[in-house]
């Protein structure tokens, strides 16, 4: 894999830190801030939402732009995002900071993901993707439980400091190895226009696709985000035990991501139809089980690495189905995936005040995905007519 590939992945990983840690700082933001934890889930779904916004928007913005020029842009508008973030006694701003961070971070995705599929041959996509994510799962595994232990150990506000540090080797490695435009996204942006690259939105297949990611993305999302309540309620640990959990949750991701970097390309169907099932029995399953340690350990681990598995599948079809539009694909990709993660944590934090507390968040992911489920078993035949998507 070439090297601005792994420099890419540098930025996500910052991206994907900031984005993934509130996971852990909730109750403490909750607390400084003089919110409930409920209100503080809206800064997961702010974030999200900006990026589904933003993601089509901040594409079309640099369109025919130098794609470096772009990234760099991004990158550093999001760490002035978290600088401000950092200093904020107001949740208000504190929520608008986590708006402009998504956008930056959307924009950056989009242009990300389009400049991966082009550093490739076109038949390696999908690894080229798990490269790009290996970002995530690291910061899954070190930067959102660091994030945690941070914020255990010198308040939340040390978390947002971090994330604004990663970004400046980032920033810098950007600058230095990114070609200012691949050769194959050279060749294939003036062969069409904006408007046809959009008109590709007209596909029922990338429409579903584009659905299906982001039912399961809303189910990771969902449960993810109000891990820190169940951990250290539900199942009775402590603070410090966070960290440890999201390690495992991040180690599982990774080894997902990975599985979906060999298969994706050649078997996605093979993904789909294994991980979406155990999808719909592991969420409850968590749910039933959450007072005992060693089955939340052991589930935590599967969950992620079945969930990012499935998402990572999903995102590369969603690259295979927008093949016509160079510049937007990406766009596209992140807007399904953050429709998702926007809505997961609000129907998750609907659920905490019902009769299944805490655990009311597994729940929702295991009807989120039981939802994905049917409508791939009903329109099979849609996706089937494309043998790349289901064998």
């Amino acid at each position: 894999m070439p090297l601005p590939l792994y420099l890419l992945a540098l930025a996500v990983f910052a991206m994907g830190t900031s984005e993934f840690m509130l996971a852990g700082l909730l109750p403490d933001i909750a607390a400084e801030l003089d919110v409930t934890v409920g209100t503080t889930g809206l800064l997961t779904s702010a974030f999200a939402a900006g990026m589904v916004v933003g993601a089509p928007l901040m594409a079309g913005l640099v369109r025919g732009r130098s794609g470096r020029t772009g990234l760099l842009a991004f990158v550093v508008l999001f760490l002035a995002a978290h600088i401000v973030g950092a200093v904020t006694t107001s949740f208000p701003v504190l929520l608008a900071t986590r708006v402009v961070a998504a956008l930056a971070n959307a924009g950056f995705l989009a242009v990300a993901l389009t400049t991966a599929a082009a550093l490739v041959p076109a038949e390696r996509k999908g690894r080229a993707l798990a490269v790009l994510l290996s970002g995530t799962t690291v910061a899954t595994i070190a930067g959102v439980p660091g994030g945690a232990l941070l914020g255990a150990l010198f308040g939340w506000r040390a978390a947002f400091w971090a994330v604004a540090l990663v970004c400046l080797p980032a920033a810098l490695g950007i600058a230095r190895g990114v070609p200012a435009r691949p050769a194959q996204q050279e060749e294939g942006t003036g062969r069409s226009s904006l408007r046809d690259e959009l008109a590709r939105l007209e596909s029922p297949r990338l429409l579903l696709v584009m659905l299906l990611g982001a039912l399961v993305n809303a189910a990771t999302f969902g449960s993810f985000t109000f891990l820190a309540p169940l951990v250290t309620g539900t199942t009775g640990l402590g603070g410090l035990w966070l960290p440890v959990v999201l390690v495992l949750f991040g180690a599982g991701s990774s080894a997902g991501v990975d599985v979906a970097g060999r298969l994706a390309d050649r078997r996605p169907g093979l993904v789909l139809a294994a991980g979406g099932p155990l999808l719909v029995l592991g969420w409850p399953a968590l749910a039933v089980l959450a007072e005992r340690l060693v089955a939340v350990l052991v589930l935590v681990f599967l969950l992620g690495a079945l969930s990012f598995a499935v998402g990572a599948t999903l995102i590369t079809r969603v690259l295979y189905e927008a093949a016509g539009a160079p510049t937007m694909a990406g766009a596209f990709a992140t807007a399904a995936l953050n429709t998702g993660a926007a809505l997961g944590p609000l129907v998750a934090a609907s659920t905490l005040g019902g009769a299944a507390g805490d655990r009311g968040p597994l729940w929702a992911s295991g009807l989120l995905v039981a939802v994905a489920t049917v409508v791939a078993l009903a329109c099979r035949t849609v996706l089937a007519t494309d043998r790349r998507v289901l064998p």
